[in-house]
């Protein structure tokens, strides 16, 4: 079987493991944990890096920092894995859902105009007119590795007083090459940034996270709330509710190893990439979803589009076809307005989400798949051809 997107161990891994095994340093207290943080810094030129257990974890570390309470919104995409949008109803606030835009990312131009339009800015901050509560942040997903309209998302939040919480969990090692984030990395332009290490990431440590910022003070407050508010950490003194969320050192040691591949592992999903769009631009009724004009994205996943009156055959067909083949793919995430816990939260003019979700096809893209893997799949995606 082709698997849809598995981790490529083939560094350090095993050796700095090891070096924790043998020394005894497993938990968070090991080295490692701060070697992993440095490089980290390195690899995204964020000014601050706090690791943590997973990407889930530092999104509601973040959105606690960033001043979310009970019963105030944040603006989330509803195309997107559900992490973030349960982190907000961690806080006890509530999710008002986006559209997306041709790279399946936050709409701008949408979310310009809903709180232009939908909200009215007061003393308590930008109150949305419908539900008349106070939102106080936005959060960007990087979805499949594309890089979100940063600079107008930006703009909305500096108008509207709101902060910007960025998920990069599928983002490592995007960048900007042009315009005003010119050599930015995704994660780094809001007030704060969220990665993950989960096993289907570029770069793994089997679970983990990373929380990115600029400001001292916010990455101060992230480390304190991780490491339960510890205020003594000898007499266990605690003047905060904090969490149970650092990262091990045996996670650590995988992540370093990992990082030293980041530049493999982007050249690998670059290439790959062009491979699939190359062997299918032929077929009539499926193209592979372009990338954003003045970026470098890290290519995590590839998007087909299936058109089912030209292809004939529509996305959930194709996709047991391929799986009659031993070829695992997977469709988009089922959008987050219509999941159960969040059917009343309101959902801000959802169109396009809804055309990409019916279409889009995720492809086999580990790191260590081969041209052979690629002449496979797109074999059996032709054999369907209608």
């Amino acid at each position: 079987m082709i698997p849809l997107s598995i981790p490529n161990i083939s560094g350090n891994e095993w050796k700095y493991i090891k070096q924790c095994l043998d020394g005894g340093w497993i938990s968070s207290s090991g080295s490692l944990v701060g070697t992993f943080e440095t490089e980290f810094r390195k690899v995204t030129h964020a000014g601050f890096a706090v690791s943590c257990m997973n990407g889930t974890c530092g999104l509601h570390v973040a959105l606690q920092i960033a001043g979310l309470g009970p019963q105030d919104e944040v603006i989330v995409p509803t195309l997107s894995f559900i992490a973030p949008v349960n982190a907000v109803r961690y806080r006890n606030a509530e999710p008002v859902f986006m559209d997306c835009d041709e790279y399946l990312n936050m709409d701008p131009q949408k979310l310009r105009h809903f709180v232009r339009k939908e909200c009215t800015l007061t003393r308590q901050g930008l109150k949305n007119k419908k539900t008349k509560r106070i939102i106080k942040a936005i959060v960007p997903v990087h979805v499949f590795g594309n890089l979100c309209s940063m600079d107008e998302i930006m703009e909305v939040a500096k108008d509207a007083h709101l902060a910007v919480v960025e998920d990069a969990a599928e983002a490592l090692g995007s960048r900007y090459t042009k315009g005003r984030y010119k050599g930015y990395f995704a994660g780094t332009i809001g007030d704060l940034g969220v990665y993950s290490f989960n096993a289907n990431k570029i770069v793994t440590t089997g679970g983990g996270g990373m929380i990115c910022t600029n400001n001292r003070t916010l990455a101060e407050k992230a480390r304190y709330l991780i490491n339960q508010a510890k205020d003594d950490p000898v007499r266990y003194v605690h003047n905060e509710t904090g969490y149970n969320f650092s990262m091990t050192n045996i996670q650590a040691a995988m992540g370093v190893a990992q990082l030293e591949r980041l530049g493999t592992f982007l050249l690998a999903k670059k290439k790959n990439y062009s491979l699939y769009k190359d062997k299918l631009r032929s077929v009539t009724g499926l193209r592979i979803m372009g990338i954003p004009a003045h970026t470098r994205p890290n290519y995590w996943f590839y998007s087909l589009i299936v058109d089912k009156d030209t292809f004939g055959l529509d996305r959930e067909e194709l996709m047991a076809k391929l799986s009659a083949s031993g070829i695992q793919t997977r469709p988009l995430w089922y959008l987050n307005h219509l999941q159960a816990p969040y059917r009343k939260n309101q959902a801000y003019r959802i169109e396009k989400a809804a055309w990409f979700w019916e279409r889009v096809l995720s492809l086999p893209c580990s790191t260590n798949l081969t041209e052979a893997d690629i002449n496979k799949v797109v074999g059996a995606i032709k054999k369907e051809k209608n």
